[in-house]
């Protein structure tokens, strides 16, 4: 795929529409990768004109704040910030929760003030003004799909219509888990609790959750977050499941089901 980033357009004089923010999951992360590409491909199908930073992105420091190395986050973000108001980049989109978060919220503070928007929120918006155009009876109609809140999405950041809204497009069958929207239970990696050990219990929360999914009876367990995905995949795996429901993000099944 070619996918134009910052500089490269800078070069030829252009401004994208909105600048794709990647990060770390979608660049280095195989199954994530994947995920970038469906968003990507869904991008270039509409006529969106983005760009990428490439190798000027850095990770927004989310995991490094989380786990409470404050000046490591402060010195990523403030490089980050440095090269975003360089380029003078207004609108950025992407498909991490946690780079959404802290790019939305937490970067104002230090002087970087963008409209972020998550991809599910993007999607629902073109599907709303007919740019995406949805396949007749797609691989996904009449299918059980069971949406995973992300806690940086939901809770807090109180967006819970717009994936909805975007796999309702589907024409599936949308069936909630029993702890979902502001009640949903997280996936287990947030808080930088993907990178640590586990602390002592005798369940861990990802298989908690996977099996709360697994009881809607649901084909297809959508998600938003690359973090999220995995951990769920990690749980359909353990639970001998992965023949028989898939963990996708909402991106990946959109892009399959355009025309």
């Amino acid at each position: 795929m070619k996918v134009n980033t910052m500089a490269e357009m800078m070069a030829s004089g252009e401004t994208p529409d909105i600048l794709f923010w990647v990060g770390c999951a979608g660049s280095f992360d195989q199954r994530a990768q994947k995920i970038t590409k469906a968003f990507a491909t869904i991008l270039d199908k509409v006529g969106y004109k983005y760009a990428i930073l490439g190798k000027e992105e850095a990770c927004t420091g989310d995991p490094a704040r989380r786990a409470g190395n404050e000046f490591l986050f402060q010195m990523m973000a403030y490089q980050n910030i440095q090269v975003l108001n360089g380029y003078g980049i207004k609108k950025i989109v992407t498909t991490c929760p946690h780079c959404f978060n802290t790019l939305k919220n937490e970067y104002p503070e230090l002087g970087g003030h963008y409209e972020v928007i998550h991809h599910t929120t993007l999607l629902q918006q073109l599907i709303d003004e007919g740019k995406i155009k949805l396949k007749e009876g797609g691989s996904f109609k009449g299918k059980r799909i069971s949406y995973h809140d992300s806690c940086y999405l939901g809770r807090a950041n109180d967006i819970y219509e717009a994936p909805r809204k975007v796999l309702e497009a589907l024409d599936a069958e949308l069936v909630e888990m029993k702890r979902c929207r502001s009640n949903g239970l997280c996936c287990g990696a947030g808080g930088a609790q993907m990178f640590k050990e586990d602390e002592p219990g005798d369940k861990r929360i990802n298989i908690e959750r996977t099996d709360e999914a697994l009881a809607t009876g649901a084909a297809f367990i959508a998600s938003a977050c690359p973090f999220c995905n995995t951990m769920m995949t990690d749980g359909v795996k353990n639970r001998e499941k992965e023949n028989e429901v898939a963990v996708l993000d909402v991106a990946e099944m959109i892009a399959a089901s355009m025309e």
